[in-house]
């Protein structure tokens, strides 16, 4: 049960603050300092750790870190503690992630309020940590982490002199100032570039009557302690290691769709009867929020294929290379997979793990 904090009530111990922070903007700086004033520490989860960088997640949760308590003062800053926690694709799951995470940081049996304002159904989650009080704020300002990473992606290319300006009357000064610097790596070319190609990509289909339900299927294909993956050539996550896998042609069937990607992206070679025999089963993935291209359903084929020699494979089609990947250094790879293809391998791990498989986080 969800309860709600009396005025009157004695202050809790700790105060939780939940979310992305991508970026920290205004809105989550009065929330935290509203949070700081009602309780003695403040614990920030901090969503989407591990992922890799993207144009919905383009911070580590480290340089996140840094950003809110480079906009606190040192005294407030040291009663914050950032702890954080996967995108497990899996709310359960993520519930007790972040339970556990927010008790390490608590003495045994001090209270705990859980700090936020109902905006949308994105807000849903508070109501899903029992035992924690409700400390209910208002809506901190017309702050929107989403229209504020559109103006940074910049895609309209106004001057950067209107850019910085816009951006500096929603973020506190040390993120305004952090992400003008960061304009200048890599990874906001990159970043930038992949966003400008998703936003044409969802531009196609925005005169659909409802939008498009997309279906894909993936090959996870384990063999004497390995895990094939590919790294993929084109955004989006260009770069990234995924498994071997595309959406399915109008006249396929999945399992069609899936030998053919295979075929094409790895050039295994393993007739379809030999990779029938090794198939273990399928898992489908469908959280509305594991693609940024739009709402994508995969069916993922899980193959155990028998011996100890490893097929020969070769990239080809959208993979810039082919790879079997030691189950051991998957745990490793985290930051560098695409889109929720980590959390594919755990939960099909779990489901159909024969021999050594590890237990991914």
């Amino acid at each position: 049960m969800l309860f709600t904090m009396p005025h009157a009530a004695t202050p809790p111990h700790t105060a939780v603050l939940i979310g992305r922070f991508q970026p920290l903007h205004l809105g989550h700086l009065a929330l935290l300092q509203q949070a700081l004033a009602a309780a003695q520490q403040v614990v920030v989860v901090l969503g989407s750790a591990w992922q890799a960088r993207s144009p919905k997640n383009p911070f580590t949760w480290p340089e996140r870190e840094a950003l809110i308590r480079d906009s606190l003062p040192p005294a407030d800053a040291a009663r914050v503690r950032c702890v954080p926690v996967r995108d497990y694709y899996d709310e359960p799951r993520w519930v007790q992630a972040v339970m556990a995470a927010v008790h390490a940081q608590v003495p045994p049996g001090a209270r705990v309020a859980l700090v936020g304002h109902f905006k949308d159904d994105s807000s849903h989650y508070l109501a899903r940590f029992p035992g924690w009080e409700l400390l209910s704020l208002p809506r901190q300002g017309d702050f929107d982490a989403t229209p504020i990473r559109a103006c940074y992606w910049n895609l309209d290319e106004q001057p950067q002199a209107a850019v910085a300006q816009q951006l500096g009357a929603l973020l506190p000064p040390a993120v305004a100032g952090w992400l003008q610097a960061w304009q200048a790596s890599p990874d906001y070319a990159a970043l930038r570039a992949e966003w400008r190609m998703l936003s044409g990509y969802r531009a196609a289909w925005a005169a659909a009557p409802y939008p498009p339900v997309f279906v894909t299927v993936d090959g996870l294909l384990l063999c004497h302690g390995h895990v094939l993956l590919i790294q993929r050539g084109h955004a989006p996550g260009q770069g990234l290691w995924a498994l071997p896998g595309g959406f399915v042609e109008p006249r396929d069937t999945l399992w069609q769709s899936c030998l053919r990607e295979l075929a094409e992206e790895t050039a295994l070679p393993l007739t379809a009867a030999a990779l029938q025999s090794a198939l273990q089963g399928v898992e489908v993935f469908d959280h509305p929020d594991r693609s940024l291209r739009g709402r994508t359903i995969t069916h993922v084929f899980v193959c155990h294929l028998p011996g100890t020699t490893l097929p020969a494979v070769q990239a080809g089609d959208d993979a810039a290379a082919a790879r079997w990947v030691p189950l051991q250094a998957l745990a490793g790879l985290e930051a560098q997979m695409f889109e929720d293809h980590f959390h594919v391998l755990r939960r099909c791990f779990e489901r159909f793990g024969a021999g050594p498989v590890p237990a991914l986080p």
